[in-house]
């Protein structure tokens, strides 16, 4: 199992780490085989995949409460879980999104993240979170300040309910705030080849500053797997993002046509590629990969074993510049 250090933290995880948005179902997924899922999850450890990541945003806690049964049949010493908190459906926040009929909210008030951590740790079914992250940043009219949260989660952090802070869709104003009221080890972003952004401020100030940055979306939503061909109709969750607007697209699959002799000569995939790729963008950087059946868990730990020579790397940039 290849290891990073989280942040500047003790924490040790792996290159890769699993996503669990899917397992958790519900209106955006729609049903899944329960069994089926924990059972990945339990192989994830064998497959060199020790980083579980979840929400309780993910169908109301659903995934959260798979991850804890199949948590009763590791060795939870050898599995870092991380979650999240800052989006609630029973209470009141500024208005986020809806899930179905049921409408979500921001909210990072200390009071409310107290809450969050007692009923995810109940879910899970354990006594302490490896990674405690807020899932999206607040904003009025239930705004409350870095400050505020900050001093809650290291509060947490010192009755050891949490071992390390985390924070995702940020921007490094953000960041600057966390660092400046407690310990911030890992921020979580969109990044892949072909949506490069947070190289241009978040993922330096990152490395700077001993921050961990956590990739997600890096298959564009399975585009950069190859599988999709040109006349593909985008599900609606795909549907007006912008590599599956059809003009765009085709450009993809033309550019991932020209991946093929990579893959003849590292006996991969193109999805091997593309996360080989990240990884490849330094020590730092830790890659989430989501599934929910063993043969895409596999499907996704292959890329670990690819070892992406400099030029190679250098190549698949260039290429990816469409």
């Amino acid at each position: 199992m290849e290891m990073i250090r989280l942040g500047r933290s003790e924490i040790e995880i792996s290159r890769l780490g699993m996503g669990t948005w899917a397992i958790g179902g519900g209106p955006a997924w729609g049903d899944r085989d329960e069994e089926q899922c924990i059972e990945t999850i339990v192989q994830a450890p064998e497959k060199g995949i020790n980083l579980i990541d979840t929400a309780p945003a993910y169908n109301f806690g659903n995934s959260e409460r798979i991850l804890g049964k199949a948590l009763q049949r590791m060795d939870r010493s050898k599995v870092r879980i991380i979650t999240k908190c800052g989006i609630v459906w029973d209470r009141k926040g500024s208005l986020f999104n809806k899930v179905g009929d049921v409408q979500l909210y921001k909210n990072l008030s200390a009071d409310s993240l107290r809450r969050e951590v007692e009923d995810s740790l109940k879910r899970l079914g354990t006594d302490y979170i490896d990674v405690y992250m807020t899932h999206w940043q607040s904003v009025e009219p239930y705004f409350t300040p870095i400050q505020e949260t900050m001093g809650e989660l290291m509060k947490m952090k010192e009755e050891g309910l949490i071992r390390a802070v985390g924070a995702a869709n940020v921007t490094v104003d953000h960041i600057r705030q966390y660092l400046s009221f407690g310990e911030l080890d890992v921020v979580q972003g969109k990044y892949s080849i072909l949506d490069r952004q947070a190289e241009e401020e978040l993922i330096p100030f990152c490395c700077e500053n001993g921050i961990t940055f956590q990739a997600y979306s890096p298959l564009e939503q399975g585009l950069l797997s190859g599988r999709y061909k040109k006349d593909y109709v985008p599900k609606a969750s795909q549907s007006g993002k912008k590599w599956f607007q059809k003009e765009n697209m085709g450009r993809v699959i033309d550019m991932l046509e020209t991946w093929e002799p990579l893959c003849e000569k590292y006996k991969c995939t193109k999805a091997d590629l593309a996360l080989a790729w990240l990884m490849g963008q330094g020590d730092y950087i830790n890659v989430l990969t989501g599934c929910s059946k063993v043969e895409q868990l596999e499907e996704n730990a292959r890329a670990l074993s690819v070892k992406l020579e400099k030029n190679d790397i250098d190549w698949l940039r260039k290429v990816s510049e469409i």
